[in-house]
């Protein structure tokens, strides 16, 4: 358990990384979100007391997150896709999102994103998508089912109604329009084959564009958690220091690194008060 002093001293340690770095990457996983009132599916208890229809028939996580539910089951799959695409759509980024674009901003190579979060609140909140890359895809984008054309394509027209009570949709199921078969939302799933990673490759090449000059990388990771590791590895096998920011596994194996085990807001506004200090945003 920190004292308050030793977590002044990091969140001091922080700050200053920041203020030093020639560029701010931001990892971020699920926990980024619960700040916005979002949930993060922590264990199959954290999926069932989001949708107790799924708890009723024992569904897991990995069973509705797959390819095979869509084609199998495409009301339930879309009864819970659906109801997160109306929960996204609906959430308001937190402060804490502004906060890191304000440090992001000075820097001399500025900012990039690199998330597992499918949910698009960074590009809500106003930071450009060309500075964003999605590694487990955008529940904003669709595809068909069977990977028809390769095309990938928005989801903004689409208007989706679930009976969450059930988790099933009940309006039409959306269609590729070049087969007509189903079309799911352009995400990774478990034991995926078919997804279209064009979107995520093309953002990928930014990412490493954007790296490439910078001598002074400062990683803000936050709320990435152990199962699934993707943003946890990439902080911990990228030179740089790596902030870790997460209430329950803030561990960090890397010897250039810092672990504050709080909440996103909680640690952002922290920082960014010593960030700033005697100084004007």
């Amino acid at each position: 358990m920190l004292d308050s002093h030793d977590i002044f001293q990091r969140l001091e340690q922080a700050a200053e990384s920041i203020r030093q770095a020639d560029g701010l990457l931001i990892t971020a996983g699920a926990g980024m979100g619960v700040d916005s009132g979002l949930p993060d599916f922590r264990g199959h208890e954290g999926l069932w007391e989001a949708y107790p229809a799924l708890r009723k028939a024992h569904i897991q996580f990995q069973d509705i997150a797959s390819p095979e539910t869509f084609i199998e089951n495409p009301q339930l799959a879309w009864g819970f896709y659906g109801h997160r695409l109306n929960l996204y759509r609906q959430a308001l980024p937190h402060e804490g999102f502004n906060l890191i674009k304000q440090m992001g901003e000075e820097k001399p190579h500025g900012y990039f994103v690199f998330t597992s979060n499918v949910d698009g609140q960074f590009q809500k909140a106003g930071y450009p998508p060309t500075q964003i890359a999605e590694c487990h895809g955008s529940i904003h984008h669709l595809q068909c089912i069977h990977g028809c054309m390769n095309e990938i394509w928005s989801a903004d027209d689409l208007a989706i109604t679930t009976d969450d009570s059930r988790c099933l949709i009940t309006s039409p199921l959306p269609r590729c329009p070049h087969c007509g078969d189903v079309a799911r939302p352009n995400i990774a799933l478990f034991g995926d084959n078919a997804w279209l990673p064009e979107r995520y490759l093309a953002q990928k090449s930014h990412f490493i564009r954007w790296l490439s000059p910078i001598s002074r990388l400062t990683i803000l990771e936050i709320g990435a958690g152990t199962a699934l590791p993707t943003i946890r590895n990439m902080g911990e096998q990228l030179t740089g220091t790596l902030i870790r920011i997460n209430p329950r596994q803030p561990h960090t194996s890397k010897a250039d690194s810092l672990s504050l085990p709080f909440g996103a807001l909680s640690a952002l506004t922290g920082i960014t008060e010593l960030y700033w200090k005697d100084r004007c945003p």
